[in-house]
């Protein structure tokens, strides 16, 4: 076994998700991943705490989001810029599309790991709140602005990774941005009516 190749906490990563897909992450040992990288157990656990770190690796993408939002234009609304933070960030999933892919079907077998998951996107909206915020926003706007933006972001990365024609993820975070706005948009000729249905206003008396 060879302990010198370049590059072993990507292997490691590979390794993992493969394993993770193939048996089932609760199946898979640290020393099987270990082995299919080609390094020891110690050297899976100079790059990561446990099994489950394989799957949430520190990233850039809490800085770029803050970083984005900063930057946009003042005349940008809450959710544009939002849908700019989030399309700068989109090459960091890009560049990892089919491990990105992987680790989506890992987490969505597992539901331990999908509550990490929701915990993470939760610190993400909090990030996402504080750059709104930074910007001149009050407390209650910046944070449901930034909660509609990552529920948006989830349903567009869950599309994305499971797109058979491989649409970008910026496309798909536009499309699912611009759908959530014209869901908070006020209705045109639409009334409410007593049994919680909805009615044309110009064909009701």
């Amino acid at each position: 076994m060879s302990r010198w190749k370049p590059d072993a906490r990507g292997r490691l990563e590979k390794a993992a998700l493969e394993l993770y897909n193939d048996q089932g992450f609760d199946a898979t040992t640290v020393a099987e991943i270990a082995t299919r990288a080609g390094v020891t157990e110690r050297t899976f656990y100079r790059h990561f705490a446990d099994k489950r770190e394989v799957l949430f690796l520190a990233s850039p993408l809490a800085g770029i989001l803050a970083s984005a939002a900063a930057a946009a234009p003042v005349s940008l609304s809450p959710l544009e810029v939002i849908t700019h933070a989030l399309t700068e960030a989109a090459p960091v999933f890009e560049e990892r599309g089919d491990l990105a892919r992987q680790r989506h079907a890992v987490i969505s077998a597992n539901p331990e790991l999908q509550e990490r998951e929701l915990a993470k996107l939760a610190a993400l909206a909090s990030t996402l709140a504080h750059a709104l915020g930074e910007r001149g926003l009050q407390t209650t706007t910046a944070t449901l602005a930034a909660e509609i933006g990552i529920a948006a972001f989830k349903v567009a990365y869950e599309r994305w990774v499971n797109d058979p024609d491989r649409n970008p993820l910026v496309h798909r975070i536009r499309e699912t941005l611009d759908t959530a706005r014209r869901l908070t948009a006020p209705a045109v000729g639409i009334a409410a009516a007593d049994d919680g249905s909805f009615a044309d206003q110009e064909g009701t008396a």
